[in-house]
C-alpha cells in the first residue's frame, strides 16, 4: 500500500488552481501581472548592469544590493512564467519535478533574504556608525562570506522543506488551490498527519524572520543616534534618504513574509494565501528595484550616464 501511494505521488502531476479564470476581467488582470512581471524583470535587471558598469558602485552596498536583485529576479521568474504558460494554454498541470523546483527556489529567496536584508543593515551600521574602520570590517572578503552565507541558509531551509514535503504520500485530489507550488497549499492535499511539520515549519519562520529582524532593528536604531548626532545637514540627508531605501524594502519583504508565514495553519485560507503570495512573488521584486534607483542619487547619476553612452 505504501509502495502505491508513493507511485501514486511521484508518478502522476500536480493540478495548479492558478490565480485567475478566463473571464475578460481576469484577462485584464493578467496582463497587470504581465506588466509587474516585465517591471521586475527590467529593473532587476538594469540594476545589476548599472552596478556592474559604474565603478563608483563597486562597494558593498552596491554589492549587496546587486545580490538583492538576483534573488528577486529568481523568485519572480520562478512563479510568473509558469502561471502565464498555464493561464495562456489553458492546461494547468505541473510535473512533480517542477513543483519541487517552485517550492525550492521560492524557499531558498525567502530565507536567503532574510538574512541578506539583516547583513544590509549592518553594512548600514558599520558605514554610519564607525566610517574610520569601515574598509577593514567591511572587506570585500567579509562582503562574500556575508553573501555567501547568506544564501547558504535559505538553500538548506529549501532542501528540508522540499525533503520533507515530498516524503509525505498523496492519496487524493493533487489540485493545488494556488498559482505555483508552495508548501502549505500542498500539505493540504497529504493523506497523512502533518501537523507536527507545520509547527515546525512556523516555529522556523519565527527563527529566520524574527532574529535578522532584530539585527535589522538593533542597526539602525544605533545608526538613528548616530543620524541625529551629525552637525552637517548634508551628511543627514544622504544618510537618511540611503537608510530610508532599505528601510522601505525592509517593511515590503518583511509585512508580506509575517503575514504569510507566521500563522498557524488553522488560520490559514488558500484565498488569502494566494494575496499575500502575489504581493512577495510579484510586486515586492518590482518595487525594490523602483526604490532603490528613484531615493538614490548614485544609482540615478549612473543611469543617466549610461543613457548618455547610448545617446552617443
Amino acid at each position: 500500500m505504501a509502495m502505491e501511494l508513493w507511485n501514486h505521488t511521484f508518478l502522476s502531476s500536480f493540478i495548479l488552481r492558478g490565480l485567475l479564470s478566463h473571464s475578460s476581467y481576469d484577462f485584464f488582470l493578467f496582463s497587470l501581472v504581465l506588466l509587474a512581471f516585465a517591471a521586475a524583470l527590467t529593473g532587476n535587471i538594469l540594476l545589476l548592469l548599472l552596478i556592474q558598469g559604474d565603478r563608483r558602485l563597486h562597494t558593498p552596498m552596491y554589492f549587496f544590493l546587486s545580490q538583492l536583485s538576483i534573488m528577486d529576479l529568481t523568485l519572480v521568474c520562478a512563479v510568473v512564467p509558469k502561471m502565464a504558460a498555464n493561464f495562456l494554454s489553458g492546461h494547468k498541470f505541473i510535473s512533480w519535478a517542477g513543483c519541487a523546483a517552485q517550492i525550492f527556489l521560492v524557499v531558498m529567496v525567502g530565507g536567503a533574504e532574510c538574512f541578506l536584508l539583516a547583513v544590509m543593515a549592518y553594512d548600514r551600521y558599520v558605514a554610519i556608525c564607525h566610517p574610520l574602520r569601515y574598509s577593514v570590517l567591511m572587506s570585500w572578503k567579509t562582503c562574500y562570506l556575508l553573501a555567501v552565507a547568506s544564501w547558504i541558509g535559505g538553500v538548506a531551509d529549501s532542501v528540508i522543506d522540499v525533503g520533507t514535503v515530498f516524503s509525505f504520500p498523496y492519496c487524493g485530489s493533487l489540485e493545488v488551490d494556488h498559482f505555483f507550488c508552495e508548501v502549505p497549499a500542498l500539505l493540504r492535499l497529504s493523506c497523512a498527519d502533518t501537523s507536527l511539520f507545520e509547527d515546525l515549519i512556523y516555529a522556523c519562520c519565527v527563527v529566520m524572520l524574527l532574529l535578522p529582524l532584530g539585527v535589522i532593528v538593533a542597526s539602525y536604531a544605533r545608526v538613528l543616534t548616530a543620524v541625529i548626532r551629525m552637525p552637517s545637514t548634508e551628511g543627514k540627508q544622504k544618510a537618511l534618504t540611503t537608510c530610508s531605501s532599505h528601510l522601505a524594502v525592509v517593511g515590503l519583504y518583511y509585512s508580506g513574509a509575517i503575514f504569510s508565514y507566521m500563522q498557524r495553519a488553522s488560520a490559514r485560507t488558500p484565498a488569502r494565501d494566494r494575496a499575500t503570495s502575489i504581493f512577495y512573488t510579484i510586486l515586492t521584486p518590482m518595487l525594490n528595484p523602483l526604490i532603490y534607483s528613484l531615493r538614490n542619487r548614485e544609482v540615478t547619476r549612473a543611469l543617466r550616464k549610461m543613457l548618455g553612452r547610448w545617446r552617443v
